[in-house]
């Protein structure tokens, strides 16, 4: 049998939602823990009687309108509208994430040219650097080159300091 820790909800969870909803008040550890542990036996509780009205229908997948049920017949029903207020949003939300991840199939343009267009950008950028480095190498070439003619240029006015003593 799993241990309770992997039967409850986050507390971190628990104490965030305790600090929204009473910002202005302390609570104690001993008070949080009940309200974890109240939480976590809600949860079991609506999620068993809509399992039930799952298996009583012949289903396999508990799915919201079972949970709702389950509201329903376990005395919860004012609960109804905010929980289905949330499914609403819910629904919402999944829906905006299947427009972002079609939003490629709604380019028009096929698979096989964004991939072709992508290699290109990618081709463009590798000659970009190797320009720059081609450039980079030329800079450091001219400055060693500087170097060494002033070095030589140095040493022959020493040479010539020489002669001159």
């Amino acid at each position: 049998m799993a241990d309770d820790e992997d039967l409850t909800l986050p507390r971190a969870s628990i104490n965030k939602m305790i600090k929204e909803i009473l910002p202005n008040i302390r609570v104690a550890n001993e008070s949080r823990e009940l309200i974890l542990n109240c939480c976590t036996e809600f949860i079991h509780l609506i999620s068993s009687e809509a399992n039930d009205i799952c298996n009583q229908q012949s289903k396999k997948t508990i799915n919201a309108e079972h949970v709702l049920q389950a509201l329903d017949r376990l005395g919860f029903g004012d609960y109804r509208a905010d929980a289905e207020a949330v499914l609403k949003d819910c629904k919402a939300v999944a829906a905006k994430r299947r427009m972002q991840s079609t939003r490629l199939e709604n380019l028009g343009i096929p698979e096989e040219e964004l991939l072709r267009q992508q290699q290109e950008l990618f081709a463009k950028a590798r000659e970009e650097q190797a320009a720059a480095e081609q450039q980079q190498w030329a800079q450091l070439q001219a400055a060693a080159q500087l170097m060494s003619s002033m070095q030589q240029q140095h040493a022959s006015e020493e040479g010539d300091e020489e002669d001159y003593s």
